[in-house]
């Protein structure tokens, strides 16, 4: 049985998150810091499901609000709901449930969250222009930043401790992440075709040589986060790993 602790973190958790995504989804109705991007612009950030863009000293200024925040959500929601499932059915009758909780974890809430915490800030301590510049502190509050870019990684990295959970095998789950790593990128190209801008100010500074190959380690990078979200999982529960389905 899952334990009452457990439960209590996990709802707290979740409370959190959908605050900040109420918080931010109320700093786009503020009319002096944003005006909403039209063409879908908004979703463009990986960390920030809003995009709000304002004029200030000639900088475009973003504020988002998160596609990580949104997936989160999400994720604590699936959990806290396995959470409270499992206190009165019991494991065998969610078995769905908790299986689609891992898979989420494990190929998305985990290694999305790791890599925009250190992405981000290697970025920002070597440049901050290049993701996050000055100008943004005057619309975006500190909390809110590290809500967003800091918090992120001690909150994921504690699911790692409070409970085991089951990867799928590596070809499903690198699948997975692939996917979802080629529809975002996709998704920053559109963008930039239809609205002329970049998500970030460092890809306005590369060729679109640099850009591919920025893409490319990128994805080396959180598969890298994927494949260490595995071996810290297996040390601190053993083989977790869903069993292969026996051919007939």
């Amino acid at each position: 049985m899952t334990k009452t602790s457990t439960c209590i973190y996990h709802l707290l958790v979740l409370s959190w998150y959908t605050f900040l995504n109420y918080y931010i989804s109320q700093e786009g109705k503020d009319e002096v810091k944003s005006k909403i991007l039209a063409n879908g612009a908004r979703w463009k950030y990986m960390t920030l499901l809003n995009l709000l863009k304002n004029r200030t000293a000639g900088f475009d200024i973003y504020q988002p609000g998160s596609f990580r925040q949104l997936l989160q959500t999400i994720f604590y929601g699936v959990t806290c709901l396995d959470d409270v499932l499992k206190r009165t059915k019991g494991r065998k009758d969610i078995k769905f449930l908790t299986a689609f909780r891992d898979l989420l974890f494990t190929t998305l809430a985990f290694p999305v969250s790791t890599f925009v915490f250190l992405a981000f800030w290697a970025l920002f301590l070597y440049n901050r222009d290049l993701i996050y510049p000055k100008v943004l502190d005057t619309v975006i509050p500190v909390w809110l930043n590290h809500a967003m870019h800091t918090f992120i990684f001690p909150i994921t990295l504690a699911e790692f401790i409070l409970r085991p959970h089951s990867y799928p095998s590596k070809k499903t789950g690198l699948t997975l992440l692939a996917a979802a790593s080629i529809a975002y990128i996709s998704r920053i190209l559109w963008l930039y075709f239809e609205t002329a801008t970049w998500v970030y100010p460092v890809f306005a500074k590369l060729s679109p040589v640099g850009l591919a190959a920025f893409f490319s380690l990128s994805y080396v990078f959180i598969t890298s986060i994927y494949l260490l979200g595995e071996k810290l999982n297996h040390w601190k529960w053993g083989d977790m790993r869903q069993p292969r389905k026996k051919r007939k």
